[in-house]
């Protein structure tokens, strides 16, 4: 890790963003390690992002306004 990385996370920090957002965002960024990791520590978030990706607009059942 770096300053440039610790710095970028304090801009990420004071953005609105929701915590599972950041989850879903490392996993997608993630090499295979961490991604591991990442699964491991948090397998529903990793179901759901798989899910959503594989589903037209990551719209899954049970969304509001689900219309596939």
């Amino acid at each position: 890790m770096s300053l440039y990385d610790y710095r970028e996370s304090a801009k990420l920090a004071s953005a609105d963003t929701p915590f599972y957002a950041f989850i879903m965002a490392a996993m997608r960024k993630a090499d295979d390690r961490n991604l591991v990791r990442l699964k491991m520590s948090f397998p529903e978030v990793w179901d759901e992002l798989e899910s959503r990706y594989h589903a037209p607009n990551g719209e899954i059942p049970g969304d509001e306004g689900y219309k596939f």
